[in-house]
C-alpha cells in the first residue's frame, strides 16, 4: 500500500508576534516544520508540504 503524506505550512501564525513564520519556529533545535517532515520520512517518502505565508522564506528551508 502507497501512502501520501501532506503537511500543512500555510498559517502566519498571528498570535506568535514574530516576524518568522511559524513553521520555522526553532523547538528542540530544529524549525518546527522538520520535525513533522522527519516524522512522516519515517512512514513514507512521498510528502507534499502546503505553504502559502512567506512560500519562498519556508521554500528556501526547505531545500
Amino acid at each position: 500500500m502507497s501512502i501520501s503524506i501532506v503537511i500543512l505550512a500555510a498559517g502566519k501564525g498571528s498570535r506568535m508576534k514574530s516576524t518568522t513564520p511559524k513553521v520555522l519556529h526553532t523547538i528542540s533545535g530544529k524549525p518546527m516544520l522538520f520535525h513533522a517532515i522527519d516524522a512522516s520520512l519515517k512512514i513514507s517518502d512521498d510528502i507534499t508540504v502546503v505553504i502559502y505565508h512567506q512560500a519562498p522564506r519556508v521554500r528556501e528551508a526547505i531545500e
